[in-house]
């Protein structure tokens, strides 16, 4: 199967006072063809930075991509004018942010921001993408879309505002969707909606998508691959039945713990203890070793690397590794 994407080595510092915040350190991983790969972890692993850093949106000079390549159908994209990124920004690739009321322009309406992208990509005119953006509404699940076209953005509901939202974001058919916690504040029923519609879209367009999320239910619902990350590092990656059923890296065994299972009651939640650490004061160590239950005294004192196990799924951890003695 074909790769849309390769990440290579990619890092992307954030600079302040203190230091360089390490935001994303060293990832590597690819995006098939068709395929669905989710990206999992805590607030401040890295996610969203990520996702960021392939749209090529890190605002320079605070923060910057140090290291890497990503290569998009056969474009190494940190090589290209930043009016060569624009034509492919929201034509092959398109993103839904986190927070669509404050990704949307509350002084235009719907309808025109939805054929924005298609007159500057399609070169669609007006009336072109009048009609267009009408179908994309109704596409997206919502009804009366000749009157919402003419709405604002303040005058409709979150779950509303994502399917915009989406409906901007597939407007030219990309080949790579990025979704960044599509679901976020919505509640249970609009989430499965949301989810549902998105993976029948990419199923029509035979489209690749990368998720991004927390919610590990969001994950078993919909994702094809699976990459763990903690403090700007994959910890552990996978197909999302290996990593499901047989999770190898403390973090991720934590973090299947702390999702609750209908009908199994329990006095309390797991939670994982400890906190994430500085990403200001990251050790040469493994950065979960003051979190995780297994730490072995090498965990103090060097970073593992992605070791490949069985199938697709690499963990990165001293368990896994051949001449550590396990206590």
């Amino acid at each position: 199967m074909r790769n849309v994407m390769e990440i290579e080595h990619l890092s992307t510092y954030f600079y302040t006072r203190e230091g360089a915040v390490k935001a994303v350190n060293d990832i590597s991983f690819r995006i098939r063809e068709g395929e669905t790969v989710c990206i999992v972890g805590e607030s401040g692993s890295g996610k969203s930075v990520t996702a960021l850093s392939v749209m090529g949106l890190i605002e320079e000079p605070a923060g910057k991509i140090v290291e890497g390549q990503i290569h998009f159908d056969g474009k190494q994209l940190l090589n290209l004018s930043k009016q060569e990124l624009r034509t492919i920004r929201g034509n092959d690739i398109a993103m839904i942010f986190q927070e669509p009321m404050s990704s949307l322009n509350p002084v235009i309406p719907i309808g025109k921001q939805i054929m924005e992208p298609l007159k500057t990509h399609q070169g669609l005119n007006k009336k072109e993408a009048k009609r267009r953006a009408i179908e994309l509404i109704e596409l997206v699940g919502i009804s009366r879309p000749e009157q919402i076209a003419e709405s604002y953005p303040h005058q409709l509901s979150g779950g509303m505002l994502q399917r915009v939202m989406i409906a901007m974001a597939i407007s030219c058919e990309p080949k790579l969707l990025i979704a960044d916690e599509p679901t976020t504040a919505l509640d249970v029923t609009i989430q499965a909606q949301i989810l549902d519609m998105l993976d029948r879209i990419k199923q029509k367009a035979n489209m690749s998508m990368l998720l991004i999320t927390h919610d590990l239910g969001v994950v078993a619902e919909i994702a094809d691959y699976v990459i763990v990350m903690y403090s700007g590092k994959i910890v552990e990656e996978g197909e999302v039945v290996e990593l499901f059923d047989n999770p190898k890296h403390p973090y991720t065994q934590g973090l299947l713990r702390s999702k609750p299972i209908i009908g199994d009651r329990q006095d309390e939640l797991y939670s994982i203890p400890g906190q994430v650490p500085n990403p200001l004061d990251l050790k040469e160590s493994c950065y979960f070793h003051d979190r995780c239950e297994h730490c072995l005294p090498i965990c103090k004192t060097k970073l593992p690397q992605l070791k490949g196990m069985e199938g697709r799924q690499r963990v990165a951890c001293w368990l896994y590794e051949e001449g550590t003695h396990h206590d």
